[in-house]
This record gives C-alpha cells, structure tokens and sequence, in this order.
C-alpha cells in the first residue's frame, strides 16, 4: 500500500487489472481482491473506491474505509480539490516544453496540462496534469492532439504507429489532497512501473 490510515487506503494498482467489474462482471477485480483480504483477516468495514483507473493504467487508486468517508473524498474530485499527476508516454515527439489542451469531452468543459519531460526516438515522456475528471480524457485529449499514448489500442489504430507496447502507457504517479477528516495535506508518490522502466530503457536511443 502507498499510504493507509483510520479512514483512507492508497493503492498502487498494477496495469492490466480493472478497479471495479466491467459490464462483462469480471469478479477480479483491485477492490475484490482487497476486500477478500481484509475479510480473511475478520476486518468489519469494507473499502470503497472513491474513483477509477483504467485497466491499462497503473498506479494511485484511493480506497475508503466505510461510505461516509468515500462520499467525502467524492465531493472532493467533484469540487476539483484533488492534484492528480500521471506520467505518459506519447507517439511522436512534442516540441513544446509546457501546454494545455482544452477539448470538450461528451459536451462537458475538459482541461489538460502537459509538461514535456523528455524527447526519446519516435516519442515523448510527460507530466499530465488533469484539472478536470472526464471519462478517458488523457486518452481522448491526447489522440486529439494527435500524439495518442504509446500502446493505445481503444481510441488509436496500433497499426498507425511503428511504436508497440502492450499496454497504453500511462500511469497515475501522484496525488496531493485535503484529508477529508483531518484536514491535513497529503502528498503520496509512486515509482515507475518496471514495465515502463524497461520500455524506456528499451528505447533509450
């Protein structure tokens, strides 16, 4: 676990698990496979996700200790309270250093900030920062740019790109937040995934 206290669990969620089951109802899924852990050891509550990662996506997830909490936490995101920082890898390279995409997603006003980290052989590493919390939307941002996320199968043909991966990579590598009862900012980070270590490495050219 990346952090846990009384109220709240953060979990570094693997890439290629979902968070919840899909309308296929996939039974495993994180918040079964944490729930079943906590029952084996006679834990009373149960853990509420208080938002979602995508299959593909890796990374940060925070769990609730009870409904009252995640309702909580819920308000939060909605409020926009929530920094959220991941880390993608694009196809093609972007020449600018900072920027914002500013594209309405299902109608709904949606913002994106991006900040270039590296410039490798056929792609770029970046710094996104969702400032608001639609559905898909780095990866709908992203392809709307024209630089969809390396491995990205679901809004991008794969054949489109000389560059393969087996999943999009993307992964969620930080939040900071209001705890919602002690009012105290908390900050929890996440590593790069090994998969996307030995990607980069791969490509180091």
């Amino acid at each position: 676990m990346a952090y846990e206290d009384e109220w709240l669990l953060i979990a570094d969620k693997p890439a290629g698990l979902l968070t919840i089951p899909s309308p296929r109802k996939e039974l495993r899924t994180l918040t079964a496979i944490l729930n079943d852990e906590l029952k084996k050891k006679g834990v009373a509550y149960r853990l509420h996700p208080c938002h979602r990662l995508d299959r593909d996506t890796s990374g940060l997830i925070i769990y609730a200790k009870g409904k009252s909490v995640q309702k909580k936490m819920m308000e939060e995101f909605k409020q926009r309270r929530i920094k959220k920082v991941y880390l993608a890898f694009v196809q093609g390279i972007i020449k600018d250093s900072v920027g914002e995409i500013k594209k309405p997603i299902d109608g709904r006003y949606a913002v994106t900030r991006f900040r270039t980290l590296r410039r490798k052989a056929g792609f770029s590493v970046l710094e996104i920062m969702p400032l608001t919390g639609r559905k898909n939307q780095i990866r709908l941002h992203l392809k709307g740019i024209g630089h969809p996320l390396v491995g990205e199968a679901r809004f991008a043909f794969r054949k489109d790109y000389a560059l393969k991966s087996k999943r999009a990579c993307l992964h969620a590598g930080f939040l900071e937040f209001a705890h919602p009862v002690t009012k105290r900012t908390v900050r929890v980070g996440s590593d790069m995934p090994k998969d996307l270590e030995e990607f980069l490495n791969k490509h180091n050219s």
